[in-house]
């Protein structure tokens, strides 16, 4: 038994810095006390048949606990964030009611704030007009923003396309900007479910250096044979093969890059998209910071007798 009050566990921070090492070592500690199942909030491995670069848990890791969301959607039907909100929710509920412990784990942010703290009514996606917005490079992405809506283009990094082409799509199709729009229809928090909001931050230098290898074991390991593969099933244009590695693996069976320099691109942007997600996490001030990687023996210590206390105070 949890208690009277439902509470989950959360395991975020970037990307390589072993969230599903710590979110495994909970889950296994805890037992056979508490049972716990994982959620994934990380938004590409939820996509079926895309593993190598995506990252996802290895057979091996799958069958030491009960995982959900993990390549369960169609990459040619992407989820949005309402979306992934809608379908966790009642996967969480379930978990709960049969007296387990939810422990959610991943680097996607705006997933996981859809899920907890919900989203304003804005207009629903837009396929064709997302399709035509991912045409424009990130940059025009970003300056198109600035003028049609100032306060979220000085909001959003320059590079992170997938939020800027989300606002653009809230102030085409409502002729008003993001901000207004959830002035006028703010989210609902799921006040019901307490969390204990767990997150890594190894030193910089040492998860650059993981990504890396990462990166150098992603296109070792054959992502370039998925990706020709994959390509017959999904048609290039899909959102999918923008993501991190996959773009890059792109270039070199479509375009004949060099792989060598698509490797180190790919190593970049992981790079970048760390920072992006340390940016992200850090704005949440009821994240309990843990200094190191999730498969460090003293991080999981720490983890373990924070969820112990947590769990303990809510029974």
């Amino acid at each position: 038994m949890l208690g009277l009050l439902p509470i989950a566990l959360i395991v975020a921070g970037p990307t390589a810095s072993g969230k599903t090492s710590l979110a495994l070592a909970l889950a296994e500690s805890l037992s056979p006390q508490i049972s716990c199942e994982i959620v994934n909030f990380d938004s590409v491995q939820l996509y079926r048949d895309f593993d190598l670069g995506t990252a996802k848990p290895s057979a091996e890791d799958l069958a030491r606990a009960r995982h959900h969301l993990i390549g369960v959607a169609d990459a040619r039907a992407p989820w949005t964030a309402g979306e992934y909100a809608r379908q966790a929710r009642p996967v969480v509920e379930a978990i709960l009611q049969r007296e387990r412990l939810p422990i959610l784990v991943g680097g996607t942010g705006f997933y996981l704030r859809a899920l907890l703290e919900g989203l304003s009514a804005a207009p629903g996606s837009d396929a064709a007009l997302r399709q035509k917005l991912r045409r424009r490079t990130p940059e025009q992405l970003h300056r198109l923003l600035l003028r049609l809506d100032p306060e979220a283009g000085k909001r959003i990094a320059v590079r992170d396309a997938s939020k800027a082409i989300r606002a653009l799509e809230v102030r085409l199709l409502s002729g008003r900007p993001m901000g207004e729009v959830w002035s006028d229809a703010p989210p609902q928090p799921w006040r019901e479910l307490q969390t204990l909001r767990l997150g890594l931050a190894p030193e910089r230098a040492a998860l650059y250096e993981r990504i890396n290898r990462r990166a150098s074991h992603m296109f070792a390991g054959g992502i370039q044979e998925e990706t020709r593969r994959l390509l017959a099933q999904y048609p290039a244009e899909l959102r999918i093969w923008t993501s991190h590695g996959y773009k890059q693996a792109c270039d070199i069976v479509l375009r004949g890059a060099n792989t060598a320099a698509a490797l180190a691109e790919a190593a970049q942007e992981q790079r970048r998209y760390a920072k992006r997600q340390w940016t992200w996490f850090r704005a949440d001030r009821a994240m309990h910071w843990l200094a190191g990687f999730g498969d460090d023996a003293a991080v999981q210590a720490e983890a373990l007798a924070l969820a112990r206390a947590a769990i303990h105070k809510d029974c």
